[in-house]
């Protein structure tokens, strides 16, 4: 039976009232605009082939684009390095095959002054009309572009720069701490609450990115990159880079050296 409003007269359900609300949209892009305006946010829309078919303008000013037209159809590799779209596409399979959103996951890469940067990543299943997934949509959030957003987090923010500037050599958390004016466990619960990830976590990653770089551009041994890069021994930066790529160094620059 259906609930009845103040008058006595019959009145739609919640879910009911919100269908048919929503059935009277005649573009279904127009929430689009909601994101042109979120500053430091981008977003994308991808079919289950990871075409993009849709994103933010944002992301066209970072591809050089002047159009969405010169967008549709492309894919990561068309924009990124190897590896690095890759490491997309996997992202994109897994929300595709299981239907389960990735949400606030942190990626670190070179951005496009050749700067370590992080980015956050929410990725979350596209359904049609008869709930079967056909792509993925999703935003992602750059270090740069919502500093100023992040002002309460200003020691983290601090603590980041001295990362980047630093990740070569043997900084501690405990050194990254005092930095930040924090106790380890303070910047511990800092960076969970930012990043979801741990300070070492974060500085790991950081040190593994880098380190995928030098393997692709340079002909430096494996072992003087591993030091060069704060990790104690060949054996310890391989263990952590297996752990975050998904493969040996080594496997790594055979795979996607020139």
């Amino acid at each position: 039976m259906l609930p009845q409003n103040r008058s006595g007269a019959k009145t739609l359900d919640p879910r009911q009232l919100q269908q048919a609300f929503f059935s009277q949209l005649g573009d279904s892009q127009q929430f689009r605009g909601l994101f042109e305006h979120l500053p430091g946010v981008y977003f994308f829309v991808k079919d289950s082939k990871s075409r993009l078919m849709a994103a933010s303008s944002s992301i066209l000013q970072r591809f050089g684009l002047t159009n969405e037209t010169q967008l549709i159809g492309t894919t990561d590799h068309d924009h990124f390095p190897v590896h690095v779209a890759d490491s997309f596409v996997r992202d994109d399979r897994q929300v595709l095959t299981t239907g389960v959103p990735l949400i606030n996951r942190v990626e670190i890469w070179y951005n496009a002054q050749r700067l370590l940067d992080w980015f956050v990543t929410n990725k979350l299943p596209l359904r049609n009309s008869a709930g079967n997934i056909i792509g993925v949509m999703g935003t992602l959030r750059s270090y740069e572009g919502s500093r100023k957003s992040m002002l309460p987090y200003s020691q983290i923010s601090d603590v980041v720069d001295f990362i980047r500037e630093h990740h070569r050599g043997k900084i501690t958390v405990a050194e990254v701490a005092r930095q930040a004016n924090v106790s380890t466990r303070q910047l511990h619960r800092r960076f969970m609450e930012v990043f979801g990830m741990s300070a070492l976590d974060f500085l790991t990653r950081t040190r593994i990115q880098a380190a995928s770089d030098e393997l692709l551009e340079t002909n430096r041994s494996i072992s003087e990159i591993a030091l060069d890069f704060g990790f104690c021994d060949q054996s310890a930066f391989t263990r952590q880079f297996k752990n975050q790529v998904g493969q040996t160094p080594l496997k790594f620059r055979k795979q996607y050296g020139s």
